[in-house]
């Protein structure tokens, strides 16, 4: 019974329900986490939030939460942040191109996480498409070298939020959990999380989170629920350095027609035959994908070279340039 009290706040409606402070939100998430709810109480909880919709605060409190109970990846090697990329959607109509952004993130230096598991079916996932590569999931967390990508099951993070992911099946909706593994940093060190939204009000959620925690993350719309670019059209990106934020790009207008070599039909062995072809050359990369590693590689190096948190440290403004390619 110790969450029914928060969960009659929550679940009011869209008129009466009543948002938590950052403390109850914590209180509550960590309640879950922790497997001090029953199955019914989880699902009570994902729907009264799936019909009010979180705020920055309780958003916030969520993730304090989590990341209080992380099993954390050892801070990278050289001062460079750990890459960090959620990948919980997969393809549905378009290739997951979330390995090849790792890759090509990996190729460039930088140390790559990717986590992520399944919450749908039918979907073919950046997990499965890293093992067709040679890429295994680890077990546990483990250090992440420069120039290499490590792939973890989110059940290796913490099992309660592999639980509360799995909820999905059983209500057949998306869950405060789905936002709260795309803003996660499980690393012991610097990370630079990379993200996505699909509508407008999640930007604004993850764009008040990033300044109210202070995260160093960047933010574009992605596709089909994955933070790959649609490699058909170039996004906004915007960056954030101990959140501090700058609009790194606009919009671009207009969608490609064709991107060479991309694989008509989205399962695992053709996707992995993409990425590979692109890796070795013999296809060029994706304009939009190409734009993205630029973006990411710029401000993973603003996160190592930034001053220590304080008043206007890791401000953007102050990182090296950042321009359009």
């Amino acid at each position: 019974m110790a969450i029914s009290h928060y969960i009659k706040e929550l679940g009011r409606g869209a008129r009466g329900a009543r948002a938590l402070d950052r403390a109850q939100a914590a209180d509550l998430f960590g309640q879950l986490l922790d497997g001090q709810a029953s199955d019914l109480q989880v699902g009570a909880f994902c729907v009264a939030m799936r019909v009010k919709g979180e705020t920055v605060p309780e958003m916030c409190g969520f993730l304090d939460a989590a990341q209080a109970r992380l099993a954390r990846v050892p801070a990278c090697a050289d001062g460079l942040p750990l890459v960090v990329l959620p990948s919980y959607n997969g393809a549905r109509k378009l290739p997951v191109l979330t390995p090849l952004l790792a890759l090509l993130l990996a190729r460039d230096g930088l140390p790559v996480l990717l986590h992520g598991m399944p919450t749908e079916e039918r979907r073919v996932l950046a997990s499965d498409v890293l093992q067709a590569l040679g890429i295994a999931p680890l077990a546990a967390p483990a250090a992440v070298a420069p120039g290499s990508v490590a792939h973890l099951p989110t059940a290796a993070l913490h099992p309660g939020l592999a639980r509360l992911l799995a909820a999905r099946e059983a209500i057949g909706l998306r869950t405060p959990a789905h936002s709260v593994v795309k803003l996660i940093a499980p690393c012991a060190g610097p990370a630079l999380v990379v993200s996505s939204y699909t509508h407008a009000e999640y930007f604004d959620l993850s764009d008040g989170v990033a300044r109210e925690r202070a995260m160093h993350l960047l933010l574009s719309r992605g596709l089909e629920g994955e933070v790959a670019a649609d490699p058909r059209r170039t996004p906004r990106y915007d960056g954030y350095v101990h959140g501090h934020h700058r609009l790194l790009a606009e919009q671009q207008p207009g969608t490609a027609a064709a991107v060479p070599g991309l694989p008509e039909v989205i399962d695992v062995n053709s996707t992995a035959r993409y990425t590979r072809a692109v890796l070795e050359g013999s296809l060029p990369v994706p304009a939009a994908i190409a734009e993205q590693v630029r973006y990411i590689a710029r401000l993973a190096r603003a996160v190592r070279d930034a001053p220590a948190a304080g008043p206007h440290a890791g401000d953007v403004a102050a990182a090296p340039a950042m321009p359009a390619p």
